[in-house]
Protein backbone atom coordinates (compact mmCIF):
# COMPACT_ATOMS: atom_id res chain seq x y z
CA UNK A 1 0.00 0.00 0.00
CA UNK A 2 2.88 2.04 0.90
CA UNK A 3 4.42 1.56 -2.63
CA UNK A 4 1.38 2.15 -4.23
CA UNK A 5 0.48 5.33 -2.78
CA UNK A 6 3.70 6.81 -3.09
CA UNK A 7 4.10 5.25 -6.76
CA UNK A 8 0.79 5.51 -8.20
CA UNK A 9 -1.24 8.55 -6.96
CA UNK A 10 -4.64 8.56 -8.31
CA UNK A 11 -5.07 12.52 -8.61
CA UNK A 12 -1.69 12.84 -10.22
CA UNK A 13 -1.56 14.00 -13.56
CA UNK A 14 -0.46 10.93 -15.65
CA UNK A 15 1.61 11.46 -18.80
CA UNK A 16 3.13 8.13 -21.28
CA UNK A 17 6.66 8.90 -20.14
CA UNK A 18 5.85 8.84 -16.74
CA UNK A 19 3.83 5.90 -16.52
CA UNK A 20 6.96 4.01 -18.61
CA UNK A 21 9.30 5.18 -16.07
CA UNK A 22 7.09 4.18 -12.95
CA UNK A 23 6.48 0.75 -14.88
CA UNK A 24 10.40 0.24 -15.37
CA UNK A 25 10.52 1.16 -11.36
CA UNK A 26 8.06 -1.66 -10.51
CA UNK A 27 9.31 -4.13 -12.87
CA UNK A 28 12.70 -3.63 -11.44
CA UNK A 29 11.37 -3.88 -8.04
CA UNK A 30 9.79 -7.62 -9.15
CA UNK A 31 12.61 -8.93 -10.43
CA UNK A 32 14.76 -8.29 -7.41
CA UNK A 33 11.79 -9.71 -5.27
CA UNK A 34 11.20 -12.63 -7.47
CA UNK A 35 12.89 -13.15 -10.63
CA UNK A 36 9.81 -14.17 -13.50
CA UNK A 37 10.53 -16.58 -16.60
CA UNK A 38 10.54 -14.51 -20.01
CA UNK A 39 7.13 -13.73 -21.61
CA UNK A 40 5.13 -13.74 -17.61
CA UNK A 41 2.96 -11.39 -17.94
CA UNK A 42 2.69 -8.58 -15.03
CA UNK A 43 -1.09 -8.61 -14.67
CA UNK A 44 -0.81 -11.94 -12.98
CA UNK A 45 1.19 -9.90 -10.56
CA UNK A 46 -2.35 -8.16 -9.59
CA UNK A 47 -4.38 -11.24 -8.95
CA UNK A 48 -3.42 -11.40 -4.93
CA UNK A 49 -4.22 -7.66 -4.54
CA UNK A 50 -7.68 -8.12 -6.22
CA UNK A 51 -8.11 -11.21 -4.14
CA UNK A 52 -7.14 -9.49 -0.70
CA UNK A 53 -9.42 -6.69 -1.47
CA UNK A 54 -12.50 -8.76 -2.20
CA UNK A 55 -12.20 -10.44 0.85
CA UNK A 56 -11.66 -7.52 3.13
CA UNK A 57 -15.09 -5.80 1.36
CA UNK A 58 -16.86 -9.15 2.20
CA UNK A 59 -15.25 -9.09 5.99
CA UNK A 60 -16.82 -5.44 5.95
CA UNK A 61 -20.31 -6.78 4.85
CA UNK A 62 -20.19 -9.72 7.53
CA UNK A 63 -18.97 -6.93 10.25
CA UNK A 64 -22.55 -5.20 9.68
CA UNK A 65 -24.42 -8.26 9.30
CA UNK A 66 -22.74 -8.77 12.58
CA UNK A 67 -23.60 -4.99 13.98
CA UNK A 68 -27.04 -5.35 13.12
CA UNK A 69 -27.59 -8.80 14.68
CA UNK A 70 -25.60 -7.37 18.08
CA UNK A 71 -27.28 -4.33 18.49
CA UNK A 72 -30.92 -5.96 17.93
CA UNK A 73 -29.60 -8.23 20.81
CA UNK A 74 -28.66 -5.29 23.07
CA UNK A 75 -31.77 -3.29 22.80
CA UNK A 76 -33.61 -6.36 23.75
CA UNK A 77 -30.90 -6.45 26.59
CA UNK A 78 -31.45 -2.84 27.44
CA UNK A 79 -27.98 -1.27 27.10
CA UNK A 80 -29.11 0.81 24.21
CA UNK A 81 -27.41 3.74 24.91
CA UNK A 82 -23.78 2.52 25.32
CA UNK A 83 -24.72 0.42 22.50
CA UNK A 84 -25.37 3.12 20.44
CA UNK A 85 -22.09 5.07 21.12
CA UNK A 86 -19.95 1.86 20.19
CA UNK A 87 -22.14 1.43 16.88
CA UNK A 88 -21.28 4.32 15.78
CA UNK A 89 -17.76 4.25 16.51
CA UNK A 90 -17.64 1.17 14.87
CA UNK A 91 -19.51 2.01 12.00
CA UNK A 92 -17.63 5.33 11.01
CA UNK A 93 -14.50 2.43 10.99
CA UNK A 94 -16.10 0.40 8.46
CA UNK A 95 -16.81 3.15 6.33
CA UNK A 96 -12.96 4.40 6.89
CA UNK A 97 -12.19 1.15 5.70
CA UNK A 98 -14.81 0.79 2.77
CA UNK A 99 -13.47 3.96 1.86
CA UNK A 100 -9.74 2.97 1.63
CA UNK A 101 -11.31 -0.44 0.00
CA UNK A 102 -12.25 1.49 -2.73
CA UNK A 103 -9.33 3.67 -3.10
CA UNK A 104 -7.19 0.31 -3.14
CA UNK A 105 -9.04 -0.76 -5.79
CA UNK A 106 -9.52 1.87 -8.32
CA UNK A 107 -5.88 2.26 -7.84
CA UNK A 108 -5.41 -1.35 -8.60
CA UNK A 109 -7.60 -0.89 -12.02
CA UNK A 110 -5.85 2.08 -13.16
CA UNK A 111 -2.62 0.18 -12.32
CA UNK A 112 -3.78 -3.12 -14.62
CA UNK A 113 -4.46 -0.98 -17.16
CA UNK A 114 -0.73 0.60 -17.07
CA UNK A 115 0.88 -2.27 -16.97
CA UNK A 116 -1.24 -3.62 -20.17
CA UNK A 117 -0.14 -0.32 -21.78
CA UNK A 118 3.43 -1.22 -20.59
CA UNK A 119 3.36 -4.62 -22.26
CA UNK A 120 2.46 -3.19 -25.13
CA UNK A 121 4.99 -0.87 -25.26
CA UNK A 122 7.73 -3.54 -24.27
CA UNK A 123 6.76 -6.31 -26.78
CA UNK A 124 9.38 -4.57 -29.61
CA UNK A 125 12.09 -4.85 -27.13
CA UNK A 126 11.32 -8.38 -26.73
CA UNK A 127 11.16 -9.14 -30.32
CA UNK A 128 14.71 -7.55 -30.93
CA UNK A 129 15.61 -9.52 -27.79
CA UNK A 130 15.11 -12.83 -29.30
CA UNK A 131 15.99 -11.84 -32.46
CA UNK A 132 19.43 -11.29 -31.28
CA UNK A 133 19.98 -14.18 -29.10
CA UNK A 134 19.14 -16.05 -32.32
CA UNK A 135 21.95 -14.10 -34.57
CA UNK A 136 24.13 -15.26 -31.29
CA UNK A 137 23.08 -18.82 -31.80
CA UNK A 138 23.75 -18.41 -35.62
CA UNK A 139 26.75 -17.07 -35.14
CA UNK A 140 27.98 -19.83 -33.05
CA UNK A 141 26.99 -22.62 -35.52
CA UNK A 142 28.62 -20.19 -38.35
CA UNK A 143 31.87 -20.83 -35.97
CA UNK A 144 31.57 -24.33 -35.54
CA UNK A 145 31.37 -25.06 -39.21
CA UNK A 146 34.02 -22.73 -40.09
CA UNK A 147 36.27 -24.44 -37.49
CA UNK A 148 35.26 -27.95 -39.12
CA UNK A 149 35.86 -26.19 -42.79
CA UNK A 150 39.24 -25.06 -41.55
CA UNK A 151 40.13 -28.76 -39.80
CA UNK A 152 39.93 -30.28 -43.27
CA UNK A 153 41.76 -28.00 -45.04
CA UNK A 154 44.45 -28.18 -42.16
CA UNK A 155 44.39 -31.47 -42.89
CA UNK A 156 44.58 -31.39 -46.65
CA UNK A 157 47.87 -29.77 -46.66
CA UNK A 158 49.31 -32.02 -44.25
CA UNK A 159 48.20 -34.92 -46.37
CA UNK A 160 49.47 -32.98 -49.72
CA UNK A 161 52.87 -32.20 -48.00
CA UNK A 162 53.62 -35.95 -46.84
CA UNK A 163 52.54 -37.42 -50.43
CA UNK A 164 54.67 -34.56 -52.75
CA UNK A 165 57.55 -36.01 -50.09
CA UNK A 166 56.91 -39.52 -52.00
CA UNK A 167 56.67 -42.76 -50.34
CA UNK A 168 60.10 -43.83 -49.80
CA UNK A 169 60.84 -42.03 -46.52
CA UNK A 170 58.05 -43.44 -44.79
CA UNK A 171 55.58 -45.44 -46.49
CA UNK A 172 53.01 -45.88 -43.57
CA UNK A 173 52.68 -42.14 -43.15
CA UNK A 174 52.27 -42.17 -46.69
CA UNK A 175 49.64 -44.36 -46.68
CA UNK A 176 47.65 -43.00 -43.87
CA UNK A 177 48.10 -39.50 -45.77
CA UNK A 178 46.24 -41.39 -48.22
CA UNK A 179 43.63 -42.32 -46.52
CA UNK A 180 42.91 -39.05 -44.38
CA UNK A 181 42.94 -37.65 -48.29
CA UNK A 182 40.21 -39.92 -48.80
CA UNK A 183 38.24 -38.48 -45.98
CA UNK A 184 38.79 -35.29 -47.07
CA UNK A 185 37.25 -35.76 -50.38
CA UNK A 186 34.32 -37.85 -48.74
CA UNK A 187 33.56 -34.69 -46.65
CA UNK A 188 33.93 -31.92 -49.58
CA UNK A 189 31.62 -34.41 -52.06
CA UNK A 190 28.90 -34.51 -49.25
CA UNK A 191 29.06 -30.64 -48.12
CA UNK A 192 27.17 -29.36 -51.17
CA UNK A 193 26.77 -25.97 -50.10
CA UNK A 194 30.40 -24.70 -49.82
CA UNK A 195 30.72 -22.25 -52.67
CA UNK A 196 34.64 -23.40 -53.38
CA UNK A 197 33.46 -27.35 -53.05
CA UNK A 198 34.29 -28.02 -56.88
CA UNK A 199 37.57 -26.48 -57.05
CA UNK A 200 38.45 -28.23 -53.28
CA UNK A 201 37.39 -31.77 -54.54
CA UNK A 202 39.31 -31.38 -58.24
CA UNK A 203 42.39 -30.65 -56.86
CA UNK A 204 41.98 -33.34 -54.05
CA UNK A 205 41.03 -36.18 -56.84
CA UNK A 206 44.25 -34.79 -58.97
CA UNK A 207 46.42 -35.19 -55.39
CA UNK A 208 44.65 -38.81 -54.83
CA UNK A 209 45.49 -39.86 -58.83
CA UNK A 210 48.88 -38.78 -58.19
CA UNK A 211 49.67 -40.56 -55.22
CA UNK A 212 48.24 -43.76 -56.43
CA UNK A 213 50.43 -43.85 -59.50
CA UNK A 214 53.27 -43.19 -56.87
CA UNK A 215 51.71 -46.35 -55.07
CA UNK A 216 51.52 -48.50 -58.03
CA UNK A 217 55.81 -47.49 -59.07
CA UNK A 218 56.50 -48.03 -55.05
CA UNK A 219 54.36 -51.65 -55.75
CA UNK A 220 56.24 -52.74 -58.01
CA UNK A 221 60.18 -51.88 -56.65
CA UNK A 222 59.42 -53.52 -53.72
CA UNK A 223 57.77 -56.09 -55.09
CA UNK A 224 60.96 -56.77 -57.53
CA UNK A 225 63.10 -56.17 -54.72
CA UNK A 226 61.98 -58.87 -52.83
CA UNK A 227 61.03 -61.11 -55.42
CA UNK A 228 64.52 -63.33 -56.13
CA UNK A 229 64.42 -66.77 -57.87
CA UNK A 230 64.68 -69.58 -55.51
CA UNK A 231 67.89 -71.61 -55.69
CA UNK A 232 67.51 -75.06 -55.59
CA UNK A 233 68.83 -75.86 -52.57
CA UNK A 234 66.74 -73.66 -50.84
CA UNK A 235 63.93 -75.87 -52.37
CA UNK A 236 65.85 -79.26 -51.14
CA UNK A 237 65.73 -78.32 -47.78
CA UNK A 238 61.53 -78.26 -47.72
CA UNK A 239 61.99 -81.79 -48.58
CA UNK A 240 61.72 -84.60 -45.95
CA UNK A 241 64.97 -86.11 -45.18
CA UNK A 242 64.13 -89.19 -46.61
CA UNK A 243 63.74 -87.12 -50.61
CA UNK A 244 66.64 -84.70 -50.48
CA UNK A 245 69.31 -85.35 -53.48
CA UNK A 246 72.41 -87.11 -51.83
CA UNK A 247 74.65 -84.94 -54.07
CA UNK A 248 73.73 -81.43 -56.10
CA UNK A 249 70.83 -81.83 -58.13
CA UNK A 250 68.24 -84.90 -58.56
CA UNK A 251 69.99 -85.15 -62.18
CA UNK A 252 72.87 -86.69 -60.26
CA UNK A 253 70.66 -89.45 -59.09
CA UNK A 254 69.36 -91.83 -62.44
CA UNK A 255 65.86 -93.10 -62.13
CA UNK A 256 65.46 -96.40 -61.88
CA UNK A 257 62.56 -99.05 -61.14
CA UNK A 258 63.57 -99.98 -57.32
CA UNK A 259 59.82 -98.53 -57.35
CA UNK A 260 57.44 -99.86 -53.72
CA UNK A 261 53.86 -99.31 -52.66
CA UNK A 262 55.51 -98.35 -49.24
CA UNK A 263 57.99 -95.73 -50.68
CA UNK A 264 54.85 -94.49 -52.39
CA UNK A 265 52.48 -93.83 -49.90
CA UNK A 266 55.43 -92.32 -47.52
CA UNK A 267 55.80 -90.01 -50.13
CA UNK A 268 52.25 -88.68 -49.35
CA UNK A 269 52.28 -88.94 -45.82
CA UNK A 270 55.72 -87.26 -45.52
CA UNK A 271 55.89 -83.68 -43.79
CA UNK A 272 56.98 -80.94 -45.95
CA UNK A 273 58.36 -77.28 -45.13
CA UNK A 274 56.96 -74.21 -45.70
CA UNK A 275 59.06 -71.95 -47.97
CA UNK A 276 59.42 -68.14 -47.63
CA UNK A 277 58.97 -66.68 -50.84
CA UNK A 278 60.18 -63.20 -49.62
CA UNK A 279 60.84 -61.45 -46.41
CA UNK A 280 57.71 -61.43 -43.79
CA UNK A 281 58.38 -58.08 -42.48
CA UNK A 282 57.41 -56.98 -46.47
CA UNK A 283 53.96 -58.60 -46.81
CA UNK A 284 52.14 -56.41 -44.60
CA UNK A 285 53.65 -53.14 -46.62
CA UNK A 286 52.67 -54.93 -49.70
CA UNK A 287 49.57 -55.63 -48.81
CA UNK A 288 48.79 -52.00 -47.48
CA UNK A 289 50.10 -50.94 -51.34
CA UNK A 290 47.57 -53.51 -52.68
CA UNK A 291 44.40 -51.88 -50.64
CA UNK A 292 44.73 -48.55 -51.19
CA UNK A 293 45.05 -49.54 -55.63
CA UNK A 294 42.40 -51.85 -55.60
CA UNK A 295 40.65 -49.46 -53.31
CA UNK A 296 41.31 -46.66 -56.11
CA UNK A 297 40.12 -49.02 -59.07
CA UNK A 298 43.58 -50.23 -60.19
CA UNK A 299 43.02 -53.58 -59.68
CA UNK A 300 44.17 -54.11 -63.50
CA UNK A 301 47.44 -52.29 -62.51
CA UNK A 302 48.19 -54.52 -59.87
CA UNK A 303 47.48 -57.77 -61.84
CA UNK A 304 49.83 -56.78 -64.38
CA UNK A 305 52.64 -55.81 -62.06
CA UNK A 306 52.34 -58.94 -59.69
CA UNK A 307 51.85 -61.73 -62.65
CA UNK A 308 54.84 -60.13 -64.36
CA UNK A 309 57.22 -60.09 -61.55
CA UNK A 310 56.23 -63.04 -59.91
CA UNK A 311 55.87 -65.38 -63.32
CA UNK A 312 59.40 -64.57 -64.40
CA UNK A 313 60.59 -65.41 -60.88
CA UNK A 314 58.90 -68.75 -60.83
CA UNK A 315 59.91 -69.89 -64.11
CA UNK A 316 63.67 -68.92 -63.49
CA UNK A 317 63.21 -70.99 -60.30
CA UNK A 318 62.08 -73.69 -62.14
CA UNK A 319 65.00 -73.54 -64.48
CA UNK A 320 67.70 -73.71 -61.88
CA UNK A 321 66.24 -76.43 -60.88
CA UNK A 322 66.70 -78.05 -63.81
CA UNK A 323 62.75 -78.41 -65.40
CA UNK A 324 62.64 -77.98 -69.48
CA UNK A 325 60.02 -77.17 -72.09
CA UNK A 326 60.22 -80.07 -74.32
CA UNK A 327 58.50 -81.45 -77.51
CA UNK A 328 57.53 -84.53 -78.78
CA UNK A 329 60.72 -84.45 -81.51
CA UNK A 330 63.01 -83.35 -78.67
CA UNK A 331 61.92 -86.40 -76.51
CA UNK A 332 61.96 -88.64 -79.71
CA UNK A 333 65.53 -87.77 -80.56
CA UNK A 334 66.29 -88.98 -76.92
CA UNK A 335 68.51 -91.80 -76.06
CA UNK A 336 66.94 -94.13 -73.51
CA UNK A 337 68.42 -93.87 -70.79
CA UNK A 338 68.46 -90.62 -71.21
CA UNK A 339 64.85 -89.97 -71.26
CA UNK A 340 64.96 -92.22 -68.14
CA UNK A 341 67.10 -89.86 -66.70
CA UNK A 342 64.57 -86.98 -67.67
CA UNK A 343 61.54 -88.94 -66.46
CA UNK A 344 62.90 -89.45 -62.97
CA UNK A 345 63.94 -86.08 -62.84
CA UNK A 346 60.91 -85.05 -63.79
CA UNK A 347 58.79 -86.76 -61.02
CA UNK A 348 61.25 -85.23 -58.42
CA UNK A 349 60.32 -81.48 -60.14
CA UNK A 350 56.31 -82.18 -59.81
CA UNK A 351 56.46 -82.80 -56.17
CA UNK A 352 58.53 -80.23 -55.39
CA UNK A 353 56.77 -77.27 -57.71
CA UNK A 354 53.41 -78.61 -56.44
CA UNK A 355 54.17 -78.79 -52.83
CA UNK A 356 56.29 -76.50 -52.30
CA UNK A 357 57.05 -73.84 -54.95
CA UNK A 358 53.43 -73.35 -55.75
CA UNK A 359 51.93 -73.85 -52.56
CA UNK A 360 54.55 -71.11 -50.94
CA UNK A 361 53.67 -69.01 -54.03
CA UNK A 362 49.22 -69.44 -53.32
CA UNK A 363 50.34 -68.21 -49.38
CA UNK A 364 52.37 -65.29 -50.59
CA UNK A 365 48.92 -64.11 -52.87
CA UNK A 366 46.50 -65.00 -49.81
CA UNK A 367 48.46 -62.28 -47.40
CA UNK A 368 48.91 -59.61 -50.02
CA UNK A 369 45.32 -59.86 -51.26
CA UNK A 370 43.49 -60.75 -48.43
CA UNK A 371 39.94 -59.63 -48.50
CA UNK A 372 39.89 -59.61 -52.31
CA UNK A 373 39.33 -63.11 -52.98
CA UNK A 374 38.68 -62.83 -56.86
CA UNK A 375 41.89 -61.10 -57.17
CA UNK A 376 44.33 -63.08 -55.27
CA UNK A 377 42.87 -66.06 -57.48
CA UNK A 378 43.15 -64.43 -60.79
CA UNK A 379 46.75 -63.62 -59.33
CA UNK A 380 48.01 -66.83 -58.76
CA UNK A 381 46.50 -68.21 -61.89
CA UNK A 382 48.46 -65.96 -64.38
CA UNK A 383 51.07 -65.62 -62.48
CA UNK A 384 51.67 -69.55 -62.35
CA UNK A 385 49.60 -70.74 -65.49
CA UNK A 386 52.85 -70.34 -67.79
CA UNK A 387 54.79 -72.19 -65.34
CA UNK A 388 52.50 -75.15 -64.62
CA UNK A 389 52.16 -75.47 -68.83
CA UNK A 390 55.71 -75.75 -68.94
CA UNK A 391 55.91 -78.62 -66.45
CA UNK A 392 52.96 -80.55 -68.01
CA UNK A 393 54.73 -80.46 -71.71
CA UNK A 394 57.32 -83.10 -70.72
CA UNK A 395 54.84 -85.14 -69.57
CA UNK A 396 52.83 -84.54 -72.95
CA UNK A 397 55.60 -84.98 -74.70
CA UNK A 398 55.77 -88.27 -73.01
CA UNK A 399 52.40 -89.53 -73.87
CA UNK A 400 52.83 -88.35 -77.68
CA UNK A 401 56.02 -89.56 -78.05
CA UNK A 402 56.50 -93.64 -79.73
CA UNK A 403 55.37 -96.54 -77.37
CA UNK A 404 57.98 -98.82 -76.30
CA UNK A 405 57.33 -102.03 -73.98
CA UNK A 406 59.99 -100.21 -71.79
CA UNK A 407 58.60 -96.68 -71.14
CA UNK A 408 55.24 -98.94 -69.73
CA UNK A 409 56.98 -98.55 -66.03
CA UNK A 410 58.17 -94.52 -66.55
CA UNK A 411 54.51 -94.01 -67.51
CA UNK A 412 53.21 -95.92 -64.13
CA UNK A 413 56.00 -93.49 -62.04
CA UNK A 414 54.23 -90.59 -64.03
CA UNK A 415 50.79 -91.61 -63.51
CA UNK A 416 51.61 -92.30 -60.03
CA UNK A 417 52.97 -88.81 -58.90
CA UNK A 418 50.24 -87.01 -60.51
CA UNK A 419 47.72 -89.09 -58.62
CA UNK A 420 49.52 -88.46 -55.96
CA UNK A 421 49.44 -84.64 -56.19
CA UNK A 422 45.61 -84.65 -57.37
CA UNK A 423 44.47 -83.33 -53.61
CA UNK A 424 47.32 -80.65 -53.28
CA UNK A 425 46.66 -79.32 -56.81
CA UNK A 426 43.00 -79.41 -56.07
CA UNK A 427 43.64 -77.61 -52.42
CA UNK A 428 46.51 -74.98 -53.93
CA UNK A 429 44.52 -74.12 -57.49
CA UNK A 430 41.35 -73.70 -55.66
CA UNK A 431 38.59 -71.63 -56.92
CA UNK A 432 36.82 -70.70 -60.95
CA UNK A 433 39.71 -69.00 -62.14
CA UNK A 434 42.11 -71.75 -61.75
CA UNK A 435 39.55 -74.33 -63.05
CA UNK A 436 41.54 -74.94 -66.54
CA UNK A 437 45.22 -75.51 -64.21
CA UNK A 438 43.27 -78.29 -62.66
CA UNK A 439 41.69 -79.27 -65.74
CA UNK A 440 44.99 -79.68 -67.89
CA UNK A 441 46.87 -81.19 -64.88
CA UNK A 442 43.83 -84.08 -64.62
CA UNK A 443 43.95 -84.25 -68.66
CA UNK A 444 47.75 -85.46 -68.29
CA UNK A 445 47.17 -87.69 -65.47
CA UNK A 446 44.17 -89.48 -67.92
CA UNK A 447 46.42 -89.33 -71.02
CA UNK A 448 49.33 -91.01 -68.95
CA UNK A 449 47.01 -93.57 -67.84
CA UNK A 450 45.53 -94.16 -71.36
CA UNK A 451 48.77 -94.18 -72.67
CA UNK A 452 50.13 -96.74 -69.66
CA UNK A 453 47.10 -98.65 -71.05
CA UNK A 454 47.60 -99.03 -74.40
CA UNK A 455 51.51 -99.61 -74.17
CA UNK A 456 50.50 -102.61 -71.78
CA UNK A 457 48.57 -103.71 -74.44
CA UNK A 458 51.33 -103.33 -77.34
CA UNK A 459 53.88 -105.36 -75.05
CA UNK A 460 50.96 -108.25 -74.91
CA UNK A 461 50.80 -108.01 -78.70
CA UNK A 462 55.08 -107.87 -79.32
CA UNK A 463 55.12 -110.97 -76.83
CA UNK A 464 53.32 -113.33 -78.62
CA UNK A 465 54.45 -112.12 -82.13
CA UNK A 466 58.71 -111.76 -81.23
CA UNK A 467 60.14 -113.12 -83.93
CA UNK A 468 63.96 -112.90 -82.75
CA UNK A 469 66.20 -115.72 -84.41
CA UNK A 470 68.62 -115.81 -81.38
CA UNK A 471 68.52 -119.67 -80.96
CA UNK A 472 69.56 -121.79 -77.77
CA UNK A 473 71.72 -124.17 -78.74
CA UNK A 474 71.17 -126.69 -75.48
CA UNK A 475 67.42 -125.81 -74.69
CA UNK A 476 68.00 -123.52 -71.59
CA UNK A 477 65.86 -120.88 -70.45
CA UNK A 478 65.48 -118.41 -73.78
CA UNK A 479 66.15 -114.22 -73.19
CA UNK A 480 62.23 -113.38 -73.68
CA UNK A 481 60.95 -115.92 -71.19
CA UNK A 482 63.56 -113.83 -68.59
CA UNK A 483 62.64 -110.92 -69.89
CA UNK A 484 58.74 -111.31 -69.92
CA UNK A 485 59.17 -112.77 -66.48
CA UNK A 486 60.82 -109.51 -65.00
CA UNK A 487 58.43 -107.16 -66.73
CA UNK A 488 55.21 -109.57 -65.10
CA UNK A 489 57.31 -108.94 -61.60
CA UNK A 490 58.11 -105.18 -61.85
CA UNK A 491 54.29 -105.12 -63.04
CA UNK A 492 53.03 -106.45 -59.49
CA UNK A 493 55.22 -103.57 -57.83
CA UNK A 494 52.67 -101.52 -59.31
CA UNK A 495 50.14 -103.61 -58.47
CA UNK A 496 47.83 -100.70 -56.51
CA UNK A 497 48.65 -98.54 -59.46
CA UNK A 498 47.76 -100.86 -61.97
CA UNK A 499 44.15 -101.37 -60.39
CA UNK A 500 43.42 -98.11 -60.47
CA UNK A 501 44.95 -97.54 -63.88
CA UNK A 502 42.02 -100.38 -64.74
CA UNK A 503 39.37 -98.04 -62.63
CA UNK A 504 40.11 -95.51 -65.03
CA UNK A 505 38.47 -97.75 -67.74
CA UNK A 506 36.88 -100.33 -66.76
CA UNK A 507 33.10 -99.78 -65.97
CA UNK A 508 32.13 -102.81 -64.05
CA UNK A 509 34.12 -105.91 -62.37
CA UNK A 510 36.82 -106.23 -59.97
CA UNK A 511 40.31 -104.80 -60.61
CA UNK A 512 42.06 -107.38 -58.92
CA UNK A 513 40.27 -109.96 -61.70
CA UNK A 514 41.31 -107.34 -64.43
CA UNK A 515 44.73 -107.52 -63.54
CA UNK A 516 45.05 -111.26 -63.40
CA UNK A 517 43.43 -111.36 -66.63
CA UNK A 518 45.95 -109.38 -68.08
CA UNK A 519 49.06 -111.18 -66.28
CA UNK A 520 47.34 -114.46 -67.73
CA UNK A 521 47.33 -113.29 -71.28
CA UNK A 522 50.56 -111.95 -71.42
CA UNK A 523 52.30 -115.73 -70.27
CA UNK A 524 49.53 -117.09 -72.52
CA UNK A 525 51.24 -114.85 -75.31
CA UNK A 526 54.71 -115.91 -74.03
CA UNK A 527 53.59 -119.52 -74.19
CA UNK A 528 52.48 -119.30 -77.61
CA UNK A 529 55.60 -117.60 -78.51
CA UNK A 530 57.25 -120.45 -77.21
CA UNK A 531 55.99 -123.30 -78.83
CA UNK A 532 56.86 -121.31 -81.74
CA UNK A 533 60.68 -120.96 -81.02
CA UNK A 534 60.36 -124.54 -80.00
CA UNK A 535 60.06 -125.56 -83.31
CA UNK A 536 63.51 -124.39 -84.30
CA UNK A 537 65.15 -127.21 -83.31
CA UNK A 538 65.57 -130.02 -85.54
CA UNK A 539 66.04 -132.58 -83.07
CA UNK A 540 62.65 -133.29 -81.35
CA UNK A 541 64.63 -134.35 -77.82
CA UNK A 542 66.36 -130.00 -77.73
CA UNK A 543 62.23 -129.29 -78.92
CA UNK A 544 61.12 -130.63 -75.33
CA UNK A 545 64.07 -129.90 -73.36
CA UNK A 546 63.19 -126.24 -74.74
CA UNK A 547 59.84 -125.89 -73.72
CA UNK A 548 60.58 -127.52 -70.08
CA UNK A 549 62.98 -125.66 -69.08
CA UNK A 550 61.08 -122.37 -70.14
CA UNK A 551 58.11 -123.43 -68.62
CA UNK A 552 59.67 -124.53 -65.42
CA UNK A 553 61.42 -121.20 -65.42
CA UNK A 554 57.69 -119.74 -65.51
CA UNK A 555 56.24 -122.00 -62.79
CA UNK A 556 59.53 -121.40 -60.47
CA UNK A 557 59.04 -117.59 -60.47
CA UNK A 558 55.09 -117.23 -60.30
CA UNK A 559 55.47 -119.79 -57.34
CA UNK A 560 58.23 -117.09 -55.61
CA UNK A 561 56.19 -113.88 -56.05
CA UNK A 562 53.08 -111.99 -55.43
CA UNK A 563 51.68 -113.26 -59.22
CA UNK A 564 51.18 -116.86 -57.54
CA UNK A 565 48.06 -114.99 -55.50
CA UNK A 566 47.73 -113.34 -58.82
CA UNK A 567 47.49 -116.62 -60.78
CA UNK A 568 45.90 -118.92 -58.92
CA UNK A 569 47.07 -122.57 -57.73
CA UNK A 570 45.40 -123.63 -60.23
CA UNK A 571 47.89 -122.05 -62.73
CA UNK A 572 50.40 -123.46 -61.23
CA UNK A 573 49.84 -126.81 -60.74
CA UNK A 574 48.39 -127.15 -64.73
CA UNK A 575 51.84 -125.50 -65.85
CA UNK A 576 53.50 -128.16 -64.13
CA UNK A 577 51.59 -131.28 -65.59
CA UNK A 578 53.36 -129.25 -68.88
CA UNK A 579 56.34 -129.09 -67.98
CA UNK A 580 56.14 -133.07 -66.34
CA UNK A 581 55.15 -133.82 -69.73
CA UNK A 582 57.70 -132.16 -72.09
CA UNK A 583 60.17 -133.59 -69.61
CA UNK A 584 58.71 -137.23 -70.20
CA UNK A 585 58.74 -136.68 -73.64
CA UNK A 586 62.27 -135.80 -73.75
CA UNK A 587 63.31 -138.84 -72.01
CA UNK A 588 61.06 -140.66 -74.21
CA UNK A 589 62.40 -139.31 -77.36
CA UNK A 590 66.02 -139.04 -76.29
CA UNK A 591 66.38 -143.16 -75.02
CA UNK A 592 64.85 -143.96 -78.15
CA UNK A 593 67.45 -142.76 -79.95
CA UNK A 594 69.73 -144.25 -77.30
CA UNK A 595 67.89 -147.47 -77.99
CA UNK A 596 68.00 -147.01 -81.85
CA UNK A 597 71.76 -146.74 -82.10
CA UNK A 598 72.08 -149.85 -79.49
CA UNK A 599 69.98 -151.70 -82.13
CA UNK A 600 71.97 -150.45 -85.42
Amino acid sequence: SSFLSRHFDPEEKKTPQKVRERATKLSIIISKIHPLPRGFCYQRLLLPAKLTVTRRHSAVTTSKAYLRQTMAVAAMAGGVDSLSDRAAKMKEALLKSQTITENVVSILGSFDSRLSVLETAMRPTQIRTHAIRKAHENIDKTLKAAEVLLAEFDISRQAEAQILRGPHEDLESYLEAIEQLRKNIRFFSSSKGFKSGDAVLDNANTLLAKAISKLEDEFKQLLVSCSKPVEPDRLFECLPESMRPSAGSPANRPHSHNHSEQQNSNAEAASFKPLVMIPPRTVPLLHDLAVHMVQSGHQQQLLKTYRDTRSSVLEESLRKLGVERLSKEDVQKMQWEVLEAKIGNWIHFMRIAVKILFAGERRLCDQIFDGFDSLRDQCFAECTGNNVSMLLSFGEAITKSKRSPEKLFVLLDMYEIMRELHSEIESVFSGKVCAEIRESTLGLTKKLAQTAQETFGDFEEAVEKDATKTAVLDGTVHPLTSYVINYVKFLFDYQSTLNQLFREFETGGETVSQLATVTMRIMQALQTNLDGKSKQYKDQALTHLFLMNNIHYMVRSVRRSEAKDLLGDDWVQRHRRVVQQHANQYKRTGWGKVLFSLLD
